[in-house]
């Protein structure tokens, strides 16, 4: 089998599990986040794109539930041994299967806990389960006890962690080798992410996100490719990957001579960034980070140039994004505790000059004060001809 993870420290997450699961009084529960299944056995697929399902017990069973093109790749990826295939026939559900399967398993009027808020279940399947479970089981959400969990990194996640935070700056360092008037964004882009592929990483939990000239305003992918001009700007945000653990960067390369405007924003956004590194330590929370980002860019008159979050926990993800919970934003009582990953976006898009200024690294939290898992500088990148 190729896992990432001891024996120990599986048994260690199983057994976080079935303790939540006691204090929840839930006696199964059905798990289609991919993350979950990664987390807990190891499975690594993206087969979530179809119907599976792992069902845990409390008592200790793991089942999975799949198609038959994810057979080995359970086998081979996972520490399943119990791995059952629902057939493509006709109209057949799979939901009915599904069903089946947790009367052999003695479900029958049960407390199950489903986890609904994922992208390894669609609408449609969440109805059809609430249909045929209903009457079945005494079912109800559990969407967050996982990712609860997951958001504390273990001491063997930390070390693949560290290993995306190395490959992302290698992405830079191969991205500014690049970038200068007359660059092609393909260019620029194919070699952060080959130098993330030469050192051993994967692919990222979504795609890279770049934009020059008016497309260094947007925050998301979009298709197309531009050139580079005598004065200009990009903004990159993009993560390294090693084994589906992500550490997230994100900067604005200004081509030529910034302008007075850039260096407003960016004057802005080091201290916004400066001001939250003061609440990523136990005791705090997810709202006073956002609020400590906020008050820092208002001040500086940035208001309606920034966004309503500002940052978010990362871990082992899969497409379509890297982004994990907790995430940044006013009001968000999750508390900071040591041991998490989080991820700190400084972003201002200012419409009115056409000017975009970002800058954003990951930190792991400890006892005490931040650590950064970036060594780039966070001086404004200026590249000339």
């Amino acid at each position: 089998m190729a896992l990432h993870f001891s024996d120990a420290e599986f048994e260690r997450r199983f057994d976080e599990l079935k303790a939540v699961m006691e204090a929840e009084k839930l006696d199964a529960m059905l798990l289609f986040a991919q993350e979950s299944m990664y987390w807990l056995t190891g499975y690594d697929t993206f087969g979530f794109c179809f119907f599976q399902c792992l069902v845990v017990t409390r008592d200790g069973e793991k089942v999975l539930l799949t198609r038959s093109a994810d057979q080995r790749q359970a086998r081979h990826t996972s520490n399943i041994s119990d791995i059952r295939i629902w057939i493509d026939r006709g109209a057949a559900s799979p939901v009915l299967q599904l069903k089946d399967m947790l009367f052999d398993m003695d479900l029958l009027g049960a407390r199950i806990g489903i986890e609904y808020d994922t992208h390894g279940m669609t609408g449609k399947i969440a109805l059809q389960l609430n249909s045929e479970l209903t009457s079945f089981a005494n079912i109800s959400d559990a969407s967050a006890l996982i990712p609860d969990l997951r958001a504390v990194k273990s001491e063997e996640e930390i070390v693949y962690v560290r290993k995306a935070a190395e490959l992302a700056d290698k992405a830079f360092d191969a991205a500014m080798e690049e970038i200068r008037p007359g660059a092609d964004e393909g260019r620029i882009l194919s070699a952060m992410q080959g130098a993330i592929f030469e050192g051993g990483g994967d692919y990222p939990g979504n795609e890279f996100i770049i934009g020059s000239g008016h497309d260094a305003l947007l925050c998301r992918y979009k298709a197309g490719r531009r050139v580079l001009g005598e004065r200009d700007q990009i903004t990159l945000e993009w993560a390294g990957s090693y084994r589906h653990y992500h550490a997230a960067v994100m900067r604005t390369v200004v081509v030529g001579t910034p302008t007075d405007r850039h260096q407003e924003m960016y004057q802005a956004a080091r201290e916004a960034l400066a001001a939250v590194e003061t609440q990523l330590v136990p005791g705090k929370t997810f709202g006073d980070i956002f609020d400590a980002h906020a008050e820092r860019m208002d001040a500086h008159g940035m208001m309606q140039h920034r966004l309503n979050a500002c940052g978010y926990s990362l871990g082992a993800r899969f497409t379509p994004s890297w982004m994990d919970t907790p995430m940044a934003y006013r009001g968000n009582p999750a508390e900071v505790k040591a041991n998490m990953v989080i991820f700190m976006h400084m972003i201002l898009m200012d419409s009115i000059t056409d000017t975009a200024m970002t800058l954003g690294q990951t930190y792991l939290t400890t006892d005490g004060a931040p650590e950064c898992l970036s060594t780039l500088p966070l001086d404004l990148p200026v590249k000339s001809g």
